[in-house]
């Protein structure tokens, strides 16, 4: 009776100490479009070295749970040197601090091919991710398939996602990844050069709807736009880089709590101090 009733006790503790674990409130950041190049038409890198040293300072001061960066690393994928610059300062961001990429059409072109995917891959690693942490589930994918409307290569990363989306199970949350937003202002708008064509957005949400993702992070239109589609979030973020509207160069702080998703964009210059839980 008494090993019974210590048994149920350590099951009880267990149990409870990893329902804890999984309601554990945590922030990431997600960067998008550093883009090297892009303030000097190539001819230099300068301005992107600066901001993005900041932005790596950062992050190594408020230690988020891991880093995203949404594409767009550089202006000029055969641009060897902004390639390494890239690369080098994103080596400075604390060992500590995991780090999911996924890329661009300035990584792998407008229309993707085989060779500047596996020169993608060959840089940077994967062109996507799936992770779960603490209770919640994380998907990065590429954009660049969809919006370019790649044969075989968009119908084989559906499968993926749709395999991975299922493995998620029970997540508290069910947040994706992606450079192109799928749509902009609204999901009835036209195709445009920064969005996604109106068939694959009835394709893809019918899946986001189906496995109850919450939110779809973004990067791509170098300006900060928010938006929801049937109680699915669509962030767009602005850029590291080069901004192409009125915020200042930054990145998203977000945080996350067992029943809801909280973010703020925030300038370079105008990082707290710490992420406070509201």
């Amino acid at each position: 009776m008494k090993i019974r009733n210590f048994l149920t006790l350590a099951f009880l503790c267990i149990f409870s100490i990893n329902l804890l674990g999984q309601n554990e409130n945590f922030f990431f950041i997600q960067m998008t479009d550093p883009q090297f190049g892009m303030f000097e038409d190539n001819e230099g890198f300068e301005k992107e070295t600066e901001l993005y040293e900041k932005a790596v300072a950062q992050i190594n001061r408020l230690k988020p749970d891991f880093v995203v960066i949404t594409g767009d690393f550089v202006h000029d994928p055969d641009d060897e040197n902004q390639i390494s610059e890239f690369k080098r300062i994103t080596g400075k961001i604390a060992s500590g601090i995991p780090i999911y990429m996924i890329p661009g059409n300035h990584d792998v072109g407008l229309v993707p091919t085989n060779e500047s995917l596996k020169k993608y891959k060959d840089n940077y690693g994967s062109d996507r991710f799936a992770f779960n942490h603490k209770g919640s589930r994380f998907i990065g994918f590429n954009t660049s398939l969809i919006k370019a409307e790649i044969p075989k290569l968009e119908p084989k990363q559906y499968k993926w996602l749709e395999k991975t989306l299922k493995k998620g199970g029970k997540a508290n949350q069910v947040i994706l990844f992606g450079h192109y937003p799928f749509f902009i202002e609204s999901y009835e708008e036209p195709e445009k050069y920064s969005n996604i064509k109106s068939e694959y957005r009835e394709k893809y949400f019918s899946l986001f709807k189906e496995y109850k993702v919450d939110a779809i992070f973004s990067g791509h239109l170098h300006n900060n736009r928010l938006t929801e589609y049937e109680g699915i979030q669509l962030v767009i973020t602005s850029a590291v880089g080069k901004q192409l509207g009125n915020s200042p160069s930054g990145f998203r702080i977000v945080r996350i709590h067992n029943d809801r998703i909280e973010h703020d964009y925030f300038g370079l210059e105008q990082v707290p101090e710490k992420v406070v839980y509201d």
